[in-house]
């Protein structure tokens, strides 16, 4: 416990910093990984609405390159971290497939950033996640998710590739890997945070 000394000279408790919560979104094409990274990186049973794949999305959902995926998330997955003894970050894994967009909107509320995690096998699918933050202006930064056997690309092809602004970052992740996944989300939380303050910046500068 915490103390510290009263201007009588006694010592109390001090009662503890309550942290900085912040929402983070985490997106990004089927089978791209957000289920795993969310679940690597939670220190609570992160939860999740997982439901197999099914007869009837067999013509919707593209298992092309993830043809051993047979589950998808439905709704969410929820998940939350403590980087710092005064900063905690909760995380919302969004739906990859296109039928469940609509729930993107409600997700996004209130957030902070988002990562959005590529697939090089599939990149064309984080087209879409990478659109909607840009038109929201919810800052976020891509994370290469380096899946075994996958052909490996540089970060400014991946760049180049999805044609991003030279501000939005691009770092190579396992979303498997604990540490590789918390220095995502402090790439994100650095990212929005410096966002956040040229945009104070410009809104002061404009008055």
């Amino acid at each position: 416990m915490a103390f510290g000394r009263s201007s009588r000279g006694a010592m109390h408790a001090v009662s503890p910093v309550e942290p900085l919560t912040l929402k983070i979104l985490v997106a990004g094409g089927f089978g791209a990984g957000k289920t795993t990274l969310v679940g690597a990186v939670s220190e609570i049973r992160p939860l999740r609405t997982e439901e197999s794949l099914s007869e009837p999305g067999a013509g919707i959902d593209d298992t092309g390159g993830v043809e051993g995926k047979n589950t998808t998330t439905v709704a969410m997955d929820f998940g939350r971290i403590t980087l710092r003894e005064d900063l905690v970050l909760y995380l919302f894994g969004t739906p990859g497939q296109d039928r469940f967009w609509f729930l993107w909107d409600e997700l996004a509320q209130g957030a902070l950033g988002a990562v959005v995690l590529a697939d090089t096998r599939r990149l064309a699918d984080c087209f879409a996640a990478v659109d909607y933050f840009e038109r929201r202006g919810i800052p976020f930064t891509v994370a290469v998710n380096c899946f075994d056997g996958a052909e490996r690309h540089p970060v400014v092809h991946v760049r180049e590739a999805l044609d991003l602004d030279p501000g939005v970052p691009v770092l190579l992740c396992d979303a498997r890997d604990r540490e590789s996944v918390k220095d995502v989300l402090v790439g994100v939380v650095e990212h929005a945070m410096s966002t956040a303050r040229a945009r104070r910046r410009s809104l002061t500068a404009g008055t």
